[in-house]
């Protein structure tokens, strides 16, 4: 987590009250850059969170899945065989 304090100096322990009161409003994300910027008596926070890896998941043959790995292979024929439509209508101009 980088931390970068703008505008004046702050103590380690006001550092640390800040950090936690962020990871106790968003508990289930993780902190990669806070900004703490002095502003006479008041601080303005501005935060971003690490991004969270995810998996596009599917609907493949009435199955919502990630990925056809452990599909056997009647299913793998069937996912190679299906029709894939296209969002293009041939009716309009554009």
């Amino acid at each position: 987590m980088k931390i970068n304090v703008i505008g004046g100096e702050m103590e380690q322990s006001e550092i640390d009250e800040y950090v936690k009161y962020v990871e106790q409003q968003y508990p289930d994300k993780k902190i990669n850059t806070l900004d703490l910027k002095i502003d006479g008596d008041y601080v303005d926070m501005n935060y971003t969170f690490e991004s969270l890896p995810f998996e596009r998941i599917r609907r493949i043959t009435g199955y919502l899945v990630g990925t056809v790995d452990r599909f056997n292979d009647g299913k793998r024929a069937e996912e190679k065989d299906r029709v894939k439509h296209s969002l293009e209508c041939g009716c309009c101009d554009f």
